[in-house]
């Protein structure tokens, strides 16, 4: 078996099996390509079946001297995966890296920002542009919905049910969910939608996609990412934020103010609620507080 058709088949899995998304998918893919192309320049001639614990363990060292512990940790979970689908299908007996440990790793908090911060940014918008009515509208969306920045740039004007008071958000692994919106942020998308995408060209296959750039196509996750950027350096925010960062804030106002978890991890679309529990680790002072107010024996 090549590698390529190995990576190939591999891919398959991901996305019918597994319901990965592409951004996932190549993720995957990466880890694999850089073993191989290891192989290959240092003239290793090892095919996916019979490639030894010992030059994977050669791979990951040489990798480590150029990357993080969390990259490597990540680059191992990868690779076991892979080797893992291969010993399910019967290409191979054992996981060459069975043995190979990642490296400890302290759980990374995710950064936030305090409402006065995410006020500042928007009120910063330049809003005599028609772009800077959009622009409030991406953030007061990412915000008020937590979103991915994947699921905002997707988001269709047929998913918007003002009426009901939801939206319908296309998550990870394409699988659908209805997050509330409040009237604030149907206000900011409604002002957009009737001054600046009603006058837009809008180009054929785009009609239904709720975000544009000027040119009447989808907006792309680098551009969300640099209108966010542009912001924090115009406010003077000394914080690395970006578009991630409103959606952790999103969650964790919503902990502060006594939200529960299991909503909270339905609304972010969390399909384990052990993900969702990161943020009770934010603000421990908070939580303090709810034992003191509500314990029986306070």
């Amino acid at each position: 078996m090549k590698w390529q058709h190995a990576l190939k088949d591999y891919q398959l899995y991901l996305k019918i099996e597994r319901g990965l998304s592409q951004n996932s998918i190549d993720s995957y893919s990466t880890d694999i390509q850089k073993l191989i192309a290891f192989l290959e320049e240092n003239n290793i001639n090892s095919s996916p079946i019979s490639v030894t614990s010992e030059v994977v363990q050669q791979f990951i060292y040489e990798t480590a001297k150029h990357v993080n512990a969390r990259s490597q940790s990540r680059m191992i979970s990868g690779l076991r995966s892979f080797f893992n689908y291969l010993v399910f299908e019967d290409y191979r007996k054992k996981n060459p890296l069975e043995l190979i440990e990642s490296p400890k790793i302290g759980r990374k908090l995710p950064d936030t920002l305090s409402e006065d911060e995410i006020d500042k940014l928007i009120n910063a918008i330049d809003l005599s542009t028609p772009q800077g009515e959009r622009n409030r509208a991406i953030l007061e969306t990412l915000y008020g919905c937590g979103l991915r920045v994947s699921e905002l740039v997707n988001l269709k004007l047929s998913d918007l049910f003002f009426d009901e008071g939801f939206i319908k958000v296309t998550g990870k692994g394409d699988k659908q969910r209805f997050v509330p919106i409040v009237a604030v942020t149907q206000k900011y998308i409604n002002i957009y939608r009737k001054e600046v995408r009603n006058h837009i060209n809008i180009q054929a296959g785009f009609e239904d996609t709720l975000f544009l750039n000027r040119r009447g196509k989808q907006l792309t996750r680098a551009m969300i990412f640099t209108i966010i950027k542009q912001l924090a350096e115009k406010v003077g925010l000394k914080k690395n934020i970006s578009p991630h960062t409103f959606r952790h804030s999103f969650a964790t106002h919503l902990l502060q103010n006594n939200a529960d978890l299991r909503s909270i991890q339905l609304m972010l679309g969390h399909e384990s609620i052990t993900t969702t529990e990161i943020y009770v680790h934010l603000d421990k002072g908070h939580l303090a507080d709810v034992v003191e107010k509500y314990h029986p024996r306070k």
